[in-house]
């Protein structure tokens, strides 16, 4: 980059960079929250990782958002081919917890491939799809080479095994093909065809992830076992009432009834402790950050960024959704961080950078 272009620094989009920054704090009070053990111990290594990984995500955000978005259209299959060897490397030599094999040591932080394929996935298909829409929009027949792109990382993600992240890949490039321009009548067939499809799928899962969909129709069948995450976090989010017990003085997280706190569950440990006011807070800044880049994505400048954009609002819509909808007892557990608010470097810093490409699209509608 030869230097600052001064239209993009003058109509910079700071409202997308407080969001994202509110929702950073947001993350680092709560993992402060879900590691504090009672002690005076505030600070602890947990924190330090997350604070730290907020600034390397904030450097990273300002970064993508000042390069010019559109180069990006030409590293986009060279950077998805290279989120698929990772993802291949973290089959063969990835580190192994909780059963699932999907992190790369790399000393100081541990890489999680996943993570970076949610946004390969978007830059690719955006990639892809950034042509004009044929008359009647896109045929069956046209949707094949998406289709690929996305079996590839979802086949190596469900090997590891992670449902979870094979869902949102499924539903972002959902939305992103919906986006584009499908024929109407394909979609709706395609639809019926995957609602129909959809029981077969229950052979291929893994007895963890059956037991964890039974448990979601009737958790109080198995409280000790498989329904003892969701009754534990349906306690702590009812505990927090309309007003929460206050910071530091949530008691299911403190006195380890909660699991994966500081991840999966880290919404019950918030809403226990901010009560029912402090939820509608965290999902106004959600809300927030979706309607604005939804609003970038319909005043891009250019089809690529316009998909760009609808990618990145997809990530962050299905991911919260689908994390918050599981905390509240909703949706069956599947394992999905809640964006910029669980703890954790690589989705941290890939969706700060994710936000940063919204930035970049949005502060160049003035530009180009």
């Amino acid at each position: 980059m030869a230097g600052i272009d001064r239209r993009v620094a003058a109509h910079f989009d700071w409202m997308l960079v407080a969001l994202a920054l509110a929702l950073s704090a947001v993350g680092v009070l709560s993992v402060m929250s879900a590691s504090y053990a009672g002690d005076k111990e505030l600070m602890g290594p947990l924190v330090e990782h997350q604070i730290l990984w907020v600034g390397i995500g904030t450097v990273l955000m300002f970064a993508v958002a000042m390069a010019d978005y559109r180069t990006l259209s030409t590293y986009a299959y060279p950077l998805y081919l290279l989120t698929v060897v990772l993802l291949v490397a973290a089959a063969i030599i990835g580190h192994s917890a909780g059963g699932s094999r999907r992190w790369i040591n790399l000393g100081a932080i541990k890489l999680e491939p996943s993570e970076l394929a949610k946004i390969a996935i978007v830059l690719v298909l955006a990639r892809h799809m950034r042509g004009e829409v044929p008359r009647g929009g896109w045929r069956l027949h046209q949707m094949i080479v998406p289709v690929l792109l996305l079996a590839i990382p979802v086949g190596l993600v469900l090997k590891q095994p992670d449902l979870g992240t094979a869902l949102v890949l499924i539903l972002v490039t959902a939305t992103l093909v919906f986006v584009g321009g499908i024929n109407w009548r394909i979609a709706t067939a395609v639809a019926l065809v995957a609602l129909l499809a959809a029981p077969f799928g229950w052979h291929f899962l893994k007895p963890y992830q059956r037991e964890r969909l039974v448990s979601f129709l009737n958790p109080h069948a198995d409280p000790l076992g498989t329904g003892y995450h969701i009754i534990q976090s349906e306690i702590a989010i009812g505990a927090g009432g309309p007003w929460g017990k206050g910071l530091l003085q949530g008691t299911q997280a403190r006195l380890n009834f909660l699991p994966e706190q500081t991840t999966d569950f880290i919404f019950s440990v918030y809403a226990e402790e901010f009560g029912f006011a402090g939820s509608l807070v965290l999902l106004g800044l959600y809300s927030a950050i979706v309607a604005r880049g939804a609003w970038v994505a319909r005043h891009a400048r250019d089809r690529f960024g316009s998909l760009l954009a609808a990618g990145v609002v997809a990530i962050l819509f299905w991911e919260a959704s689908i994390n918050i909808g599981m905390a509240s007892g909703i949706l069956p557990v599947v394992g999905i961080p809640l964006p910029m608010v669980s703890y954790g470097g690589s989705s941290l810093i890939a969706m700060m950078a994710g936000v940063g490409l919204l930035i970049g699209v949005s502060s160049r509608r003035h530009v180009f």
